[in-house]
């Protein structure tokens, strides 16, 4: 007994389908090497995070460093760590939206987006 072929362009979608995975555990990877610096406080307070949103470095300027106004500092660094969170996730939109073609993530769990 025959196998029952695909409907005809069933196998242009599947190639199609399979080249998209491909692309987007490329990109997956290109956001997990990623890392982004945000600032805040005129440079007072420096964060580096990667694609998975884990802080790598936190500085801080010595010289604003208040024992009276230790919320200042707080602010200064809530500020910066939430910008760098936003640069990623915007950098990984991107890259995800270059491979589905502004798709979204359809519903998807798991999705960065």
């Amino acid at each position: 007994m025959k196998a029952p072929r695909a409907p005809k362009g069933m196998n242009k979608i599947i190639k199609q389908a399979q080249k998209m995975q491909t692309q987007m555990a490329s990109a997956q990877e290109e956001i997990a090497r990623l890392e982004v610096e945000e600032t805040a406080g005129g440079g007072a307070v420096t964060v580096r995070i990667n694609g998975q949103t884990e802080l790598l470095s936190l500085t801080i300027d010595p010289e604003i460093v208040d024992p009276d106004d230790v919320e200042t500092l707080e602010d200064l660094v809530l500020v910066a760590v939430n910008q760098a969170i936003k640069k990623v996730q915007s950098e990984s939109e991107e890259l995800m939206g270059k491979v589905t073609g502004g798709l979204g993530n359809l519903g998807m769990p798991g999705m960065p987006f």
